[in-house]
């Protein structure tokens, strides 16, 4: 996995209002808190290799405000961040980015 840092060149976020209500719906992630974790340490970003099929894709893994631990998927479109999914992280998930 190779940490990539391009969300950093970004204006803001471009939502989809189906995926906003799926990962709602799927995992009660809001979109606020996708947001926060592209301004909260640590964030680490790694490139989506096995799901880059038609753009590129990338996940990362952070935190909210209130500490919930996430992990997102979004490609970047126009300068803008565009979330495709977002869940709380797994237990392997957890260990990586707490050695972080």
């Amino acid at each position: 996995m190779e940490e990539i840092n391009l969300y950093t060149q970004c204006e803001g976020f471009q939502w989809d209002s189906a995926n906003a209500d799926k990962n709602w719906n799927s995992h009660q992630v809001s979109q606020t808190e996708c947001e926060e974790v592209f301004f909260n340490d640590p964030i680490l970003l790694f490139e989506d290799t096995k799901h880059s099929q038609s753009e590129i894709r990338n996940y990362v893994l952070g935190k909210t405000n209130n500490n919930r631990k996430l992990f997102i998927v979004f490609t970047i479109r126009k300068k803008l961040i565009r979330i495709i999914s977002a869940r709380d992280m797994n237990k392997k998930e957890r260990g990586i980015y707490e050695q972080a």
